[in-house]
């Protein structure tokens, strides 16, 4: 009878997770996909790539383009809470006046992609970012 509600515990948590999208963190590789800014969408980049990687609390985003070396671009710090994604830029390879500024995303995982929503501090832009899960 234990293991039954051992089971049961855990299936019904894996289905809560599944239904809120909710991680406890979002480990792994991810390559955008298009996304939404201030309402006009946006499809994936075109002959390069914009890949992420995902630890338990930081990530790392890299330029991928075909017979150039991968360029890191931007890195930082991230936690996540119920459904929301809280982001912490460290590093940007530009000026950026996101660097140690706290964004905060919605977040959702459907299936393999990872979608982020929210306001830009700095700018007040509306962003929602579409990333796919690579195996």
């Amino acid at each position: 009878m234990k293991k039954f509600f051992t089971t049961a515990t855990a299936a019904a948590t894996i289905l809560l997770m599944a239904c809120n999208g909710s991680q406890s963190s979002l480990e792994g590789k991810w390559q955008y996909a298009g996304g939404i800014t201030n309402g006009k969408a946006e499809g994936a980049t075109q002959g390069y790539q914009l890949q992420r990687t995902y630890t338990d609390k930081n990530f790392e985003a890299y330029m991928l383009e075909e017979g150039v070396e991968p360029e890191r671009y931007q890195a930082g710090d991230y936690t996540l809470k119920g459904d929301s994604c809280i982001e912490t830029e460290t590093f940007n390879m530009q000026p950026s006046l996101l660097t140690g500024v706290a964004v905060h995303y919605q977040y959702q995982v459907k299936g393999d992609t990872l979608i982020l929503k929210g306001t830009l501090p700095t700018n007040k832009v509306q962003v929602e970012e579409h990333w796919t899960r690579l195996k």
